[in-house]
Order: C-alpha cells, then sequence, then structure tokens
C-alpha cells in the first residue's frame, strides 16, 4: 500500500511539473510578445528645400526641368529625368526636385546608385506613366521607377506617383479569363537600400504592385497614401520582401488586392495606425509556392482600422513549402464589414487550377492577436486552417469581440494548438491544446487557467 501511494505521489509530481511547463511557456510566449515594440518616429524639421535659384544654406538645387522636362504629360521627360539624376546623385546634399503644377511622362526608369551624401528626393508634381502596355519596354518588364543601392535617402513630398493602370487590369488574366497571366510593372520600388525615409507621397493605380520594399534594410514610410479601384488585380499597396527593419506608419492604402503584403526572408517589420481598405487586408505570405522556402519572422501591427476588406489579419501559405512564420503580434485593430477578420489558411490556391495536395508545409508558430474588434462578413469570424504534418502552435488570442448583424458567427480550427485570455467571442474552445489533455485526466486544472490579464476590449479607429 505505502508503495502505491509513493508510486502515485510521483506520478503527481510528473504531472505537475509538465502543467507548470506548460504555464510557464504560455507566459514567457506572452513576454516575448510585449519585447515587439513599435517606435514613434522621432520627428525632425524636413531638409529646408532651397529656392529655384539653386542654392542654400550647402544644399544644391537640381531641378528636372532645367535638363529639358516639358512637364505637360505628354512629351518624354525619361532623359531630362535621368540627366537630373546624374547630377544630383553625384552632387553632395543635393535636392533633385519634380516641381509642383506639372505632370511629368517618365518611362521605365532604374535610377542608380550610390549616390553622395544627403540626397533629398522631393516630388511634389505628378509622375506620370505611359498608359499603353503594348509599348512598354520588354527589358523592364517588372519595373517603372527603381531605385536601386541608395543609403541614407529621404523621398519626401506632396506629389503624386501614377501608374496609368487601367490598361493593365483590362488585360490581366483575372478580368479576362482568356488572356495568359503574367507579371506587370511596380510602380514605386526600393531596392536594395538602406536607411531609407519615404514620407508624404501618394501612389496610384499601379500596373500591379504600387510600392515594393526589396532587399533593403532599414526603411521608414510614413504618412503615405496608396489608392487604386478595389476591383483592381494584384494591385498591393506596400509589398516588402526580403527586407529587415521596416517601419511603416500612419499609412492610408485601399487598392485591389493586399494592403500590405510580407513576404520571404522579411524580419523586424512594424506597423502602427494603418486605414486599409477596400482591399484583401493585411498579408503575410503568400509563402511556399512551388516548393519554395518562406520565412517571416517578428511582425508587430499596433493600431489599424479594416473596413469592407475581403480578409482581415492573414496569413497565407501554399502546400508544399517550407520554413516558418513565428513571432508576430495583432494589436489594437478595429474591423468593419470585414470578410475573413482572423485567418490562417495554409491551403492557399491562388491559381487557375486545381493545387495538388502536398504534406509539406510552412511552419507557424507564436502569434497573437489582441485587442481585435469589429464586425464581421462571414460566419468564420476566425479560421485557423492549418497542415495536419505541420500544425500550428502557440496561436494567442486575447480580448476579442468579434460580431455580424446576420448570422451567428464561429471559429473553425484545423491543426491548430493556442489559447485564449480575457475576453474571446467566439469562443476559439476548438484550438487543441496540451492543457486541456491535462484537464481531462482531472490532475491541473488550477495550473492550466489562465487568468485575464485586461479584461478591457480597446476600441481603435482612425
Amino acid at each position: 500500500m505505502d508503495r502505491l501511494f509513493i508510486l502515485f505521489l510521483n506520478l503527481l509530481m510528473v504531472v505537475h511539473a509538465a502543467a507548470n511547463k506548460i504555464e510557464y511557456g504560455k507566459f514567457s510566449i506572452l513576454e516575448e510578445f510585449e519585447s515587439l515594440h513599435v517606435e514613434e518616429e522621432n520627428e525632425v524639421e524636413d531638409p529646408d528645400i532651397p529656392s529655384w535659384a539653386g542654392q542654400r544654406d550647402g544644399k544644391v538645387l537640381v531641378n528636372v526641368d532645367s535638363f529639358g522636362a516639358a512637364g505637360d504629360g505628354i512629351s518624354d521627360d525619361t532623359q531630362a529625368f535621368l540627366k537630373a539624376w546624374a547630377m544630383a546623385c553625384a552632387t553632395p546634399k543635393a535636392v533633385f526636385l519634380v516641381p509642383p503644377g506639372r505632370r511629368y511622362l517618365v518611362n521605365a526608369t532604374r535610377f542608380n546608385g550610390p549616390c553622395s551624401d544627403k540626397l533629398v528626393i522631393q516630388i511634389d508634381g505628378t509622375i506620370v506613366a505611359p498608359n499603353e502596355p503594348s509599348n512598354w519596354d520588354p527589358k523592364s518588364a517588372r519595373i517603372w521607377l527603381d531605385f536601386y543601392k541608395l543609403n541614407g535617402v529621404l523621398f519626401q513630398g506632396n506629389g503624386i506617383i501614377d501608374g496609368s493602370g487601367s490598361k493593365w487590369w483590362a488585360a490581366s488574366c483575372k478580368k479576362n479569363k482568356t488572356n495568359p497571366c503574367r507579371g506587370a510593372p511596380t510602380a514605386l520600388t526600393i531596392d536594395s537600400s538602406s536607411s531609407i525615409k519615404v514620407k508624404g507621397l501618394t501612389i496610384q493605380n499601379s500596373q500591379q504592385m504600387h510600392f515594393v520594399i526589396s532587399r533593403s534594410d532599414s526603411v521608414r514610410v510614413s504618412g503615405v497614401l496608396v489608392s487604386a479601384p478595389g476591383d483592381s488585380p494584384n494591385t498591393d499597396g506596400i509589398h516588402i520582401t526580403e527586407s529587415t527593419n521596416v517601419v511603416l506608419q500612419d499609412c492610408k492604402i485601399g487598392t485591389g488586392d493586399d494592403c500590405v503584403s510580407i513576404v520571404n526572408a522579411s524580419s523586424n517589420i512594424k506597423m502602427k495606425r494603418i486605414f486599409c481598405g477596400p482591399g484583401h487586408g493585411i498579408s503575410i505570405g503568400s509563402l511556399g509556392k512551388d516548393n519554395s522556402t518562406g520565412i517571416v519572422t517578428k511582425v508587430v501591427l499596433d493600431t489599424a482600422f479594416l473596413r469592407e476588406t475581403t480578409n482581415g489579419l492573414r496569413i497565407k501559405t501554399w502546400q508544399g513549402g517550407s520554413g516558418y512564420v513565428r513571432a508576430v503580434r495583432f494589436d489594437n485593430v478595429r474591423m468593419e464589414d470585414v470578410a475573413n477578420p482572423i485567418i490562417i489558411d495554409q491551403f492557399y490556391c491562388d491559381s487557375p487550377t486545381t493545387c495538388q495536395i502536398q504534406t509539406s508545409a510552412v511552419k507557424i508558430s507564436q502569434i497573437m492577436y489582441r485587442n481585435i474588434t469589429g464586425t464581421t462578413k462571414s460566419e468564420q469570424a476566425m479560421k485557423f486552417a492549418c497542415s495536419d504534418t505541420a500544425p500550428c502552435s502557440d496561436i494567442v488570442l486575447s480580448n476579442i469581440n468579434l460580431e455580424s448583424e446576420d448570422v451567428t458567427v464561429e471559429t473553425y480550427c484545423h491543426s491548430a494548438e493556442g489559447f485564449g485570455y480575457g475576453v474571446v467571442h467566439p469562443s476559439a474552445d476548438c484550438l487543441s491544446s496540451q492543457d486541456k489533455d491535462l484537464i481531462s485526466i482531472g490532475w491541473a486544472q488550477e495550473a492550466a487557467t489562465v487568468r485575464p490579464i485586461d479584461e478591457h476590449i480597446v476600441h481603435t479607429e482612425l
């Protein structure tokens, strides 16, 4: 009898140790989420733009008009822009000026760096793309205005970058099923650059993606407006790829695709005060297409308003991929008539043909949703459709309140593990967890109970 009692005590100790390990693991995850922070920009006076006379306080004005730009929206100003760029790039403290009140027609152009110190690109006029796809240079099939190998450059102004995309959209295979699917230019690309700031510009009606940040480090984008019709295909607002330390702040984005998309080899991406709609929401992915590897880590969205988008906060991966998405926090988000407010889709298939069933998958873990409120158009307000071979793990839900005027909302789970605390509506009891296994044998109820940290639901609108 004593021997049985000792065995029983030993078994209890093992179970409680496991439960405490689970509980500690939970809070270590929460602590890691709290360490992800979006820093406010320290506002600095904009550089004093010199007068049209040419120089002030050591700054040199390089005006595209001085190099023969017509600015009538009809004449080709590409060569004038390239000549002005060569001068500005080679001159310390230069200001490359696109003056206000005029329209400059510019063909596909790469503005190469590196450049001299403290270059400012001041866009106050409108730069417009040729509107005929058949006349586009096939050597520049995917770019329009491409800035390459810059360091410490400031883009700013009240001007407009207009991609004249309507004919491109009409020729898209998503609009016309008889046409082949092919890529189209991106309006503005910052490639292989570092320590870049982009402030106040408007980018609109791009042929495909509006603004791509590629292979770059330390990029801060603030006060940028991105605009295209809600039915314009593949017109992502801001697309981040192979980049680190990117901050998006106070941006308003409405397009026909993702407002923000973050793809492979990107980390430390921080977003604050983002307005999204129309569009497909704020997305990580897609990742893993054609059996590729996708890695995205340390992403924070803090304060956003999404209105009438087809998705809200989305992570999308293809079957057959590899890699991982890890350490992501979505905080203080208000939804209004969003079709899929919270969605993880590891069976993503954006293809005219049925996608092949494959077992490997991009691993998704440590994803937190906190203070997410608003209205959904769909019955499944939260959907976690994860892979059987690489289940989603450590999904954390806190203070979720999603409602519908028309249907009773629910949460869908497949191969997804996690926990919730505070208010979680609709209930996410379908998330599996080791805690529930312990509770089912009646030995760790106290350890398996997570006390709410904050019952208050934060409603944040922009």
